[in-house]
């Protein structure tokens, strides 16, 4: 008696059901996330071309040296927290946020030292910021 094999289909793995799951989760995540909108910083850049200004009087100079210690118009700080950064800033400003604010950093100084004082003259209220660098002698 001689039987008759059945000729059997290939087995497929159908992918579309699993493609249609990964782009509803796709979706899904894209609509519900939510984005931050960072600040951004504004800065005044020096030039390098013009004329010298008159020195005022009334100026707060803070100086980020390239280890990361401040110190504001001659004074040095106890410690490099931003509190600290902030109290000292409001003194030798007497809370008057209209006078020109004057970042040096060092040029080894690292950017988040320099970044903390910018933040904390924008929390005091200051809007004239100014940034220089200084130039190691050579």
């Amino acid at each position: 008696m001689k039987l008759i094999k059945r000729k059997r289909d290939p087995i497929d793995v159908n992918l579309t059901p699993l493609i249609d799951v990964v782009f509803l989760l796709l979706i899904f995540f894209m609509v519900s996330t939510t984005f931050t909108k960072e600040s951004r910083l504004t800065l005044q850049l020096p030039e390098a071309e013009g004329e010298a200004v008159a020195e005022q009087k009334d100026i707060i100079e803070v100086v980020v040296s390239a280890e990361g210690h401040y110190v504001i118009n001659g004074r040095p700080l106890v410690n490099d927290s931003i509190k600290t950064l902030m109290s000292a800033i409001a003194e030798v400003s007497s809370s008057d946020s209209q006078l020109p604010f004057i970042i040096t950093a060092d040029q080894d100084a690292k950017h988040q030292a320099v970044i903390r004082v910018y933040d904390a003259a924008g929390r005091l209220g200051f809007t004239q910021i100014g940034i220089t660098t200084k130039q190691t002698a050579e």
